[in-house]
């Protein structure tokens, strides 16, 4: 398999990270869909990020989609619980991660994008006030039910909480105050620690094995 898209992107992250912690081995070609557009195009006309091709040539798309197959190929190995009720409460916490993801994303092209004279102040304090809730409510979740970060026990929740977390903190620190989440804080830094995550540093490096 080989993933494309660059690691400064927590979609991107998320995948490579996860595609070690199934122990499924992948080759990385670190493309962005700015600055190497066109030879983006000819891998995924769509050009999306993260990008999958896989070993027979398919392509596929969309971090969630990627996780899907990879958690197939992977079985049993799974980093999502089989337990349902533990599952639901996975797939909030990955929903809220997702979804500061987007509301970051969304404040950082609205800002280096737009032309200035052009950005919509009431439309970036309401994206922010989205992504500040989807923090507040990950920081409640962590203060009702501390996460373990172990290599053997992490799940996909606190990957996409970790990565998310991170790469606010990299794009939009000054929207996103860290001394608010001491929690997210503390859950960041141990992920942070884990060779899976260090293999795939955000930015623009290609991932190395761990």
């Amino acid at each position: 398999m080989k993933l494309i898209g660059m690691l400064d992107s927590p979609y991107v992250r998320r995948v490579a990270i996860s595609l070690q912690l199934l122990n499924l081995p992948f080759e990385h070609q670190s493309l962005s869909v700015f600055r190497t557009f066109d030879q983006f195009q000819q891998i995924n006309p769509v050009v999306k990020a993260p990008t999958l091709i896989c070993d027979n040539g398919e392509v596929l798309m969309d971090s969630g989609l990627l996780l899907e197959y990879a958690e197939a190929l992977a079985a049993p190995r799974s980093l999502m619980p089989a337990n349902l009720p533990e599952r639901q409460h996975v797939l909030r916490l990955i929903g809220l991660a997702l979804a500061a993801c987007e509301k970051s994303v969304q404040i950082i092209y609205e800002k280096n994008l737009r032309p200035s004279e052009k950005l919509h102040q009431p439309w970036i304090e309401r994206v922010t006030g989205q992504l500040l809730a989807a923090y507040d409510a990950l920081e409640m979740e962590l203060r009702q039910q501390p996460l373990r970060i172990q290599r053997q026990e992490i799940h996909q929740g606190a990957v996409t909480m970790a990565v998310a977390w991170y790469f606010s903190q990299q794009m939009v620190p000054d929207l996103v105050p860290a001394q608010r989440y001491p929690l997210l804080c503390d859950l960041s830094a141990q992920a942070e620690a884990l060779p899976e995550f260090q293999a795939a540093p955000h930015g623009d490096s290609t991932y190395r094995q761990a």
